[in-house]
């Protein structure tokens, strides 16, 4: 796993060797074991090093051909790298190198941007072709490796992380203002829109080039859309494709030089990888998980135990305290976008707990994007028969349920009967983005000193196509994969694990098997109230049944309880600074009543409080400073 970046003068002027130099320190994180620089005139290439296969010199990054025509900056793995080593072999390759980079290379030289389409992996790249004045940026499939870019009419710069664009003196850092509305109610900001006016990021799947000056996009792979209900389909029909196709990706994904390891939480997803990768190891598994000090309904700790003794694995805990949002800024930091997914905290501390340890790490990042498991998926058809229930008697019912105050705990029986309520009285598209909101319309309305973006909702809502005669769980596996999936869940898990120097693998993500998922129909997913139908058949035999049916828990933080106590000031100290509210984003009247709701307990506003934190410390980070400083 690495980090690249780079610069493409389109004038023609030379690339500063200094200003590259400055860009490839900003990503020493994401490769510490070596770093170089190539500069061809206008084009440089400059990229840092997480060893991974081929530990030798011969693997160094960026790399060049024997002739020196193509360079290629890279990060990821090629995981079908073998089969398409022994064909280029076949062809006439002889290899100087044990690395996937070199195969990149020769494919290239045989199929030009085509060959993205040989490559089963997760990476992102930029390769120029000298003799051809061409520039080829990629990004995988699935979005797991991020890739921005800059461009103007004199030069297209381009890295793995913002800040190492940020490094070049002709980049600039203004904040997006039109896009905070988006920000507040989804957390996150969605591809290829960044925060930064003028950078972007390269979507999934997708392919930059850049020839002779001229720059062009497009989609060399686009997920298929996910199969709607079948009353005919049968779990036999599926369940043999299913279990060899997940545990081909697990073994593609054992490939390494180095030490590999696995998150596990003792939920389906994460277990059935560990079970499948104790298959294909000679030892244990060394399988990593965390925990929450004095929060039993946010601790999966007990659960992921279990597991680990049923398949013998090394097992180590990590169990983290209110403490820990010492943190904040350092995951601003390296998230480089203010990003409300406040499981950044448990990904970064276990990710750096395996990083004692092993170098790769497999995770079961995926499961739920691609076979419905979250509780959301079930509650879009709940709501259904709940508007049958008549007018008044729904009105009672919002009425008891608006009057309850929010515990915080995991499950929060009365903020979730709350959102229920609210999303149930919605279209079925708005009732979905209802749900998965950080701040409502009128929260931001409220919160916001600015001219209101009617965006937020439609921003998504326009990816459900008109008259789609499919059923509503299967239109909402294509939004999910296509939003939250890869700009936020991969976004987090890059920059988690990429902190430490840790390579995250999620067999899940496999391209082979996101297809496959999309051609099961949806009602074998989604069965009754039972999440993951298919995925639980397909893990009898391989796990016990209190393991494949315990309820989902996600990986929650418990922001509501620390926000009541020990970091109550924390959090009034930040919002309300005199330079916070300086910045005019905000109404301080606003603010001081979503810190009051929340600590007397008549609101749950842990996740929006966490919000509005990164937030104000991305601009502390990134906009105040003249120069931003690595933490």
């Amino acid at each position: 796993m690495c980090g690249f970046c780079g610069i493409l003068n389109l004038d023609g002027t030379p690339v500063p060797p200094d200003v590259l130099d400055a860009m490839n320190a900003m990503l020493i994180h994401r490769g510490p074991d070596q770093g170089a620089a190539v500069i061809e005139g206008a084009c440089g290439l400059a990229n840092r090093r997480l060893a991974i296969l081929d530990l030798s010199p011969s693997g160094a990054l960026p790399m060049r051909s024997a002739d020196g025509a193509i360079t290629l900056a890279y990060n990821g793995e090629v995981y079908n790298y073998p089969d398409l080593r022994r064909t280029l072999e076949n062809d006439g390759h002889n290899f100087r190198s044990g690395s996937d980079t070199e195969a990149v290379i020769e494919l290239y030289r045989r199929h030009g941007a085509d060959c993205l389409d040989s490559m089963r992996g997760m990476f992102a790249l930029a390769l120029w072709d000298a003799p051809h004045h061409t520039l080829l940026l990629a990004r995988d499939r699935m979005g797991q490796k991020p890739l921005y870019y800059y461009q103007d009419t004199r030069r297209l710069i381009f890295a793995s992380e913002i800040k190492a664009l940020l490094c070049h003196p002709d980049v600039p850092r203004h904040p997006a203002h039109n896009l905070t509305p988006l920000l507040l109610a989804y957390g996150y900001i969605p591809a290829p829109l960044t925060f930064f006016e003028g950078i972007r990021m390269l979507p999934p799947g997708h392919a930059l080039i850049c020839r002779d000056g001229a720059i062009s996009t497009h989609a060399y792979w686009t997920p298929p859309p996910a199969v709607g209900a079948d009353s005919n389909a049968r779990d036999m029909n599926y369940l043999d494709d299913l279990t060899a196709t997940l545990e081909e990706a697990v073994r593609l994904r054992l490939l390494s030089d180095v030490p590999l390891g696995a998150f596990l939480s003792g939920g389906l997803d994460s277990s059935l990888i560990v079970a499948y990768m104790a298959r294909h190891t000679s030892g244990p598994v060394k399988t990593f998980a965390i925990g929450f000090a004095g929060e039993e309904s946010f601790d999966e700790t007990a659960h992921a135990r279990r597991v680990a003794d049923l398949l013998s694995t090394d097992h180590h805990e990590f169990i983290v305290e209110p403490d820990t949002i010492d943190l904040l800024p350092f995951l601003v930091w390296h998230h480089d976008q203010p990003f409300a997914d406040s499981s950044a905290i448990p990904t970064y501390l276990v990710s750096k707990l395996t990083r004692e340890h092993v170098t790769v790490a497999l995770t079961g990042d995926g499961g739920d994007e691609l076979f419905a498991g979250y509780e959301r998926f079930h509650a879009a058809n709940l709501a259904a028969q709940y508007r049958r229930i008549p007018g008044p008697v729904r009105g009672g019912i919002a009425a008891v349920v608006n009057r309850l105050p929010e515990t915080t705990s995991y499950k929060g029986i009365a903020r979730r009967a709350r959102r229920f309520v609210e999303g149930a009285a919605l279209s079925p598209t708005e009732a979905y983005f209802s749900w998965v909101r950080l701040f409502s319309d009128e929260q931001i309305a409220t919160l916001y000193d600015g001219v209101i973006d009617p965006a937020p909702t439609p921003h998504f809502t326009g990816l459900f196509k008109p008259n789609d005669p499919r059923d509503l769980t299967a239109q909402l596996l294509d939004v999910n994969q296509t939003t939250y999936l890869p700009d936020d869940l991969l976004i987090k898990a890059d920059r988690s694990s990429m902190a430490p120097s840790l390579e995250a693998r999620a067999p899940f993500l496999d391209h082979k098997l996101v297809e496959l998922a999309a051609r099961i129909p949806s009602n074998l997913k989604l069965r009754g109230g039972v999440t993951k139908h298919i995925l639980k058949q397909a893990a009898a035999g391989l796990l016990p049944d209190d393991i494949i049916y315990r309820p989902k828990h996600g990986f929650g933080v418990p922001l509501g309880r620390w926000f009541r106590e020990g970091l109550r000031d924390y959090a009034h100290n930040v919002l309300l600074d005199s330079g916070t509210l300086a910045r005019g984003y905000f109404h301080e009247a606003a603010i001081r009543h979503l810190l009051d709701e929340h600590t007397n307990g008549q609101r749950d506003h842990g996740q929006r409080i966490w919000t509005l934190l990164t937030f104000e410390w991305w601009h502390r980070l990134f906009i105040d400073p003249s120069t931003p400083t690595p933490l």
